[in-house]
């Protein structure tokens, strides 16, 4: 009888991304300094809290443009419990990768979703749909990596020299942006937003399939060899 595959969703290849080293080196430097109490779980449900203030800072933001600094510290909070979480786990042997797997990326949907929301109480009206069309193209990125994990077993989550590190920045250069030259910076980039991902999401799909694709035909002629 053959054995399983081994799950491999805890298991992301190695990352290539602007901050991967450092990234990995605060992690490893620091993450015994996380009390024995708290639980890699713990800091997997601590997205559901931080989804909700991200909301309610955008929609305070109405008003006073400075609540930003507080979606730019929740952005940070999340980076820390979502980078922490399987790690914690993997140190001290304690971890569901499972349910791990299925959870964090559940939330971090939840948590771009109310990136989107909030961002949604500062644009103009006649921009809304802009907004909307971009969080359909990174939900397509997301779809991306999940649907290649199913297909070959490995976890790619760092594409063209960015991963979820360097996008969670990139939120916190714009909330700066907008804090510094109001709300209408957010409206003269949203344009430029659109085919740039766009064009980032079609150049990654097409290399996807094309490892997938090379796979298959190593398979398809290893049927065939004597």
């Amino acid at each position: 009888m053959q054995r399983p595959k081994e799950f491999g969703g805890d298991k992301k290849l190695p990352m290539k991304s602007l901050f991967a080293k450092q990234e990995h080196a605060l992690i490893h430097s620091t993450i015994h300094l996380i009390p024995r109490w708290i639980e890699g779980y713990h800091l997997t449900l601590m997205t559901i809290l931080w989804s909700i203030g991200l909301v309610a800072a955008g929609y305070l933001a109405q008003e006073n443009r400075h609540w930003l600094w507080l979606s730019s510290l929740l952005i940070f909070l999340q980076w820390f419990t979502d980078s922490y979480d399987g790690a914690l786990g993997r140190l001290r042997d304690t971890g569901i990768p499972k349910w791990g797997y299925y959870m964090d990326h559940l939330l971090d949907y939840v948590f771009l979703c109310a990136v989107v929301i909030g961002y949604s109480f500062l644009v103009s009206t006649q921009h809304i749909r802009t907004l909307f069309i971009l969080l359909l193209i990174a939900i397509g990125f997301m779809m991306n990596s999940y649907l290649s994990f199913a297909a070959t077993n490995e976890f790619k989550i760092t594409f063209l020299g960015l991963g979820p590190t360097e996008i969670r920045l990139l939120f916190i250069l714009l909330n700066t942006a907008i804090i510094l030259f109001g709300a209408m910076f957010i409206d003269r980039a949203l344009p430029y937003a659109i085919p740039i991902a766009l064009i980032g999401l079609i150049v990654i799909v097409f290399r996807t399939q094309r490892y997938i694709w090379k796979i298959d035909m190593q398979e398809k002629r290893s049927r065939y060899e004597p």
